[in-house]
């Protein structure tokens, strides 16, 4: 069990707000590097790093689906609500890559990736 674990999900639940403020904002960040599908890259890694972060705090099989269903569909709400904004533009590979980021994180801390913040923890412990 994780001993700050009140610490952790206050802060697992700050970046679930700055992903809903970041995805609804109407200046929303800029990229200043030359890839094509830079974009895209950013939605897979923002919501790997949602995912892993609460597979860290919620260990249970059970658990982790829900999260995993969670991201998902919060990925797919606020696609659509940035399309009905008129500032943001309505993607369906943003929403798949939003979906590759969770599934991969998902499969990732099923492994050897599960107890990272636990090795943090003890890590800071002595």
């Amino acid at each position: 069990m994780l001993r700050y674990f009140k610490v952790w999900l206050s802060i697992g639940w700050l970046l679930v707000i700055i992903m809903c403020y970041v995805s609804l904002t109407s200046t929303p960040l800029e990229f200043h590097i030359e890839f094509k599908y830079i974009d895209k890259v950013g939605h897979f890694f923002a919501y790997f790093i949602l995912m892993a972060w609460f597979a860290q705090l919620y260990r249970s099989p059970r658990a982790r689906l829900f999260f995993v269903l969670f991201f998902i569909s919060m990925g797919v709400i606020l696609e659509i609500l940035q399309g009905l904004g008129g500032v943001r533009f309505f993607e369906y590979y943003d929403m798949l890559a939003n979906t590759f980021g969770v599934a991969s994180a998902w499969l990732i801390t099923k492994g050897r990736l599960n107890s990272l913040l636990l090795s943090f923890e003890t890590q800071l412990s002595s």
